[in-house]
């Protein structure tokens, strides 16, 4: 590979000097705007639009994917420069496979092209609109789950309504405007498919989106509400595939194995999954003849997902963050991670469901998933925004287990870890440089003087899990894991 190779960026025309093997699946020129997805992160690149190519390979479909970035300027100018191509590369011991993604054919930014956003929303042959925007994007109440209409974001959107055609700013403001305008237009049906990782994800999708509509001031909501009942579905998902923040050095990597330069690279694990709700109102992508699987129900594969995968990701992030690890890897590397892996499935299986699903089978399988060296997934990362985290990942199974009166020690250990890392750092973010959206509440919770129980209380409460801060003896439990914790022990 010549200097002059790795200086060229990949585009249209430099991507047609690759072998065949590392070009696009099909043709980016050839498909149309089918898909609109909003949030332009790493996930969906190797997750959605993977299996949206692999689909229209297998059946000459010409689904096209827009992408929509709420924030990032400068992901949607990258993408741009590259005419929105971007590598995939498979992380497995000793064997990287790298190859270029074209299902993506146009980016967005969501402040600045609101009315391509909505001309796409109105547009009948456009029937799905798909979401990785983090539990954040939500603005969920911890409590009910319903919209929070006091968020911020939520406010100054609500307020504009009052306006036609003031803008919005928010993901859900920008959808729900954009259904309005569907259904004054074409009123085609179309499908609304959260990515993200939640339990119940469509229903949480469906109740914000109609609880912003509701709170609105258009004089139409009453009308608009009544054709979503009929034309607009909300299925429910499960999305598994891990996908660490690409680094410089990733994308060194990606560009030298290409020998194009890629600014836009997603390295990930070869291990994906991709569970729907067979509930579709418009047509139907074919991703299942790319490897996903449609069901009548999702929620047993989402919760053992959710509360194995993700609860005992959320395990090993901070109690490997107290011992001194960087990444799921040197969790699995020590002395007491795949204990921990397999101690933790073992307690949370009995709160699962067992429809079609091997709970034990599926741990032994993350065992090996975590211990893969070639990623590197921080745990920093995946401590991160805790308290949106840990309500579906613990507490949920932690109270069953509980309401069962069965002992749950690896959950008190966790919970112990997760508290010991709310220390607040003077950089305002916390301990090990984990954030939170809740850090200012968590933040007070350590100052002034108080038991180390009623401490745990308070962070318990602060994370909306209130009657589990009322529980003395468990906050007593994980008051008595602390020490340990502090001093990098793990003791199952």
């Amino acid at each position: 590979m010549t200097m002059a190779q790795a200086q060229t960026r990949l585009s249209r025309e430099s991507v047609t000097r690759l072998d065949p093997a590392a070009r696009p699946l099909v043709e980016p020129q050839s498909l149309r705007p089918r898909i609109l997805h909003f949030g332009l992160g790493a996930f969906h690149r190797a997750h959605q639009a993977v299996y949206t190519e692999a689909a229209n390979a297998a059946c000459g479909e010409r689904w096209g994917i827009v992408d929509v970035e709420p924030f990032s300027s400068r992901a949607v100018e990258e993408m741009r420069a590259q005419d929105c191509l971007y590598s995939v590369t498979d992380r497995a011991p000793g064997d990287l496979r790298t190859r270029v993604v074209g299902s993506v054919i146009e980016a967005l930014l969501l402040s600045e092209d609101p009315g391509r956003v909505r001309e796409l929303l109105t547009d009948a042959d456009l029937g799905t609109v798909t979401l990785t925007v983090t539990e954040k994007g939500y603005h969920r109440r911890l409590d009910t789950g319903g919209l929070d209409t006091t968020a911020a974001p939520i406010v100054t959107d609500l307020a504009a309504t009052a306006s036609e055609g003031a803008p919005l700013a928010t993901v859900l403001g920008q959808l729900s405007a954009g259904l309005r305008a569907r259904f004054h237009s074409t009123a085609a049906p179309i499908d609304l498919i959260s990515c993200d990782n939640m339990a119940g994800n469509g229903p949480a999708l469906a109740t914000v989106v109609r609880g912003f509509i509701e709170a609105s001031a258009w004089a139409d909501k009453d009308a608009l509400l009544a054709w979503m009942a009929d034309s607009v579905s909300f299925p429910a998902t499960i999305v598994d595939r891990i996908v660490p923040a690409t680094t410089d050095d990733d994308r060194n990597l990606a560009s030298s194995a290409l020998g194009l330069r890629d600014e836009m690279p997603v390295l990930g694990e070869p291990y994906r999954q991709w569970v729907l709700e067979d509930a579709f109102v418009g047509p139907r992508p074919h991703w299942d003849r790319g490897g996903a699987l449609y069901v009548p129900d999702v929620a047993p594969y989402q919760l053992m997902k959710l509360r194995l995968l993700n609860g005992s990701h959320s395990a090993m992030a901070y109690l490997g963050l107290a011992a001194g690890c960087r990444t799921v890897a040197d969790v699995l590397a020590t002395d007491w991670g795949e204990s921990l892996v397999r101690a933790f499935g073992s307690e949370v299986a009995p709160t699962l469901p067992r429809a079609g699903t091997d709970p034990a089978a599926y741990v032994e399988d993350l065992v090996v998933r975590f211990r893969n060296p070639a990623m590197h997934h921080l745990l920093r990362q995946i401590g991160s925004d805790g308290t949106l985290k840990l309500p579906e990942r613990w507490f949920g199974p932690l109270r069953e287990l509980r309401a069962n009166g069965r002992p749950a020690p690896v959950l008190e250990l966790a919970l112990a870890a997760w508290v010991h890392a709310t220390v607040p750092h003077t950089d305002g973010g916390q301990r090990y440089g984990t954030v939170d959206p809740a850090s200012p509440a968590l933040a007070a919770c350590w100052s002034g003087s108080m038991t180390p129980t009623r401490r745990v209380a308070a962070l318990l409460t602060a994370a909306g899990a209130e009657d589990l801060a009322a529980a003395t003896d468990l906050t007593a439990a994980i008051a008595q894991r602390l020490d340990g914790v502090a001093a990098g022990r793990v003791e199952l």
